[in-house]
């Protein structure tokens, strides 16, 4: 699940007002590879529900996730800083090993935290 603070859900429905959208259209989170930590967070607006998405509902707004990125990012809690060096969203992510100094990318870690994962096995 994904969730919104009231925060961000006012400020990302005044942003959708300024883009001209209605308040039915969905918002999109999530990842892709790349930042100086490994992952950055994605966010879009997402008239489309595809066929790998999951849906979740969070302060009256539908969130669009695809379920790769789900993998990375369940259990996050979006929320708005209104502070004037880091002003925009936030991203509060329970497997989040570490992140860069501007908090929009990070370090997975799995939920079996401590153990080292094979990236490749060799059967002999």
């Amino acid at each position: 699940m994904i969730q919104l603070t009231e925060n961000a859900a006012k400020e990302i429905r005044k942003i959708k007002g300024e883009e001209g959208l209605g308040d039915d259209v969905p918002i999109r989170i999530g990842i892709k590879g790349g930042g100086c930590s490994g992952f950055t967070y994605t966010f879009d607006f997402d008239g489309k529900k595809g066929k790998f998405d999951l849906e979740f509902e969070s302060e009256g707004m539908k969130i669009l996730v695809d379920k790769k990125s789900h993998l990375y990012i369940e259990g996050t809690v979006v929320d708005w800083s209104n502070s004037l060096m880091d002003r925009g969203l936030k991203f509060s992510n329970p497997s989040a090993k570490g992140s860069c100094g501007c908090g929009t990318s990070f370090i997975y870690e799995p939920k079996n935290q401590g153990k080292t994962l094979p990236l490749f096995e060799f059967k002999l």
